[in-house]
Parts: C-alpha cells; sequence; structure tokens
C-alpha cells in the first residue's frame, strides 16, 4: 500500500471590536488530500481526513464494481459490496475508525478532507477492535501517534498483506517492536483490562 499525501493550510481571521479595543480571533484549518494506492488484495485502510459526509457511497464512489469493504462490529465483520456505483451496505468509515478492503482489481482511492485538530479521542473497547490514527500521520504508534493508555498485556495486529505482525505491550515497551503505522492504514488492538482511550492534543501549526 503506497501512500502519497497533500496538506494545505487556510488561515480565517475574523476581527471584532468593542469599544475601542480591537479583538482578533484567529483558526487555522488544515485540508488536503490523501492518495492510497492499494492492490488486487485485502488491505487495512483508514479514512485520515475528516468531512461532512465520511460514508462509504462518499469516500470509495470510483471503487472496482465487486470490491468488498469489511468492517469490524465486535464479534465478527459486517460486509459491504459495490455495485453499479453504490455500495450495498453504506456504513461510515470515520477518521479512527478502519476496515479491510478487497478491491476487485488494483485501486487508488483518494480522501479528500480536513485535518482533525484540538483534543481528540478514540475510544478503545477491551478486546478486538480495529483503529487508526485520527489525523494523517505515520511513524511509531506509542512515540509519534501517541498512543500510550493500553494497558500491560495488551496487543497490537498489524496486516502484512498475509497475516498479522503481533505486537504486545510489556510494562510500557513493545514486544519485538513499537508498531509502525503509515497514513491511512488501520490495525486490530486486542486490548486488556477495560480497553483504553487514545486520546492526544493535535495541531497543524
Amino acid at each position: 500500500m503506497r501512500t502519497k499525501a497533500l496538506l494545505l493550510s487556510a488561515a480565517l481571521l475574523a476581527a471584532g471590536l468593542t469599544g475601542s479595543t480591537a479583538q482578533s480571533v484567529y483558526s487555522v484549518n488544515a485540508v488536503g488530500y490523501v492518495n492510497l494506492s492499494l492492490p488486487a488484495a485485502y488491505s487495512m485502510i483508514a479514512n485520515p481526513l475528516n468531512t461532512t459526509n465520511n460514508t462509504l457511497n462518499a469516500l470509495l464512489s470510483d471503487a472496482p464494481n465487486s470490491s468488498q469493504v469489511l468492517k469490524w462490529n465486535g464479534t465478527g465483520f459486517d460486509v459491504a459490496t459495490f455495485f453499479f456505483g453504490a455500495w450495498d451496505n453504506n456504513f461510515t468509515l470515520n477518521p479512527g475508525e478502519g476496515a479491510f478492503i478487497l478491491p476487485n482489481g488494483p485501486y487508488t482511492v483518494t480522501f479528500v478532507g480536513e485535518v482533525m485538530q484540538g483534543s481528540l479521542t478514540n475510544p478503545i473497547p477491551a478486546g478486538y477492535s480495529i483503529r487508526a490514527s485520527q489525523v494523517p500521520q505515520s511513524g511509531g504508534l506509542t512515540t509519534t501517534l501517541g498512543l500510550t493508555q493500553l494497558e500491560n498485556g495488551s496487543q497490537v495486529l498489524v496486516w502484512n498483506g498475509s497475516g498479522y505482525n503481533v505486537h504486545t505491550l510489556f510494562f510500557g515497551n513493545w514486544d519485538p517492536t513499537e508498531p509502525s503505522i503509515n497514513v491511512g492504514q488501520s490495525f486490530f488492538i486486542n486490548a486488556a483490562g477495560a480497553g483504553a482511550s487514545w486520546t492526544r492534543a493535535f495541531s497543524v501549526n
């Protein structure tokens, strides 16, 4: 799975006057796109940019006919199949969620939207779930992406195209290595204990 990303920052300025005092409020929205080049085989993907419509019909409207997306529901997979321009199960793929995709042929999906910023929270239930970074960053799951809340004994399973590379958390250290995650890539978490909440503060500045 190859990834290409472009992010653009748009600064918005609003100024208000109260008596003789001028107050300015600044906000920065970062928008752009991410291309994922997918093989005609199972891949675990994520939507790295937020839009007003994060459904399959909006995000993956140009998929090859008969492609499938499989989203974990806690006990099994909900399956959507693309037939003649529409998905028969139009579920969401919000930033922080993930799913398997099986394209019927090589497929480049382009995500277009806004980078999520501020105080971000991604709940992780106990047991197995599929999760992803809520922002388009790549790197170490703990050191770069900020997942520090998992309990001892939790596992992360990263799909390698034919199986999983399994990483287990022991007393703050990953065995055999810290998972490294790409932009637009999701993964399984097997959370020990009562689960966790992946919280972090993120800004493009």
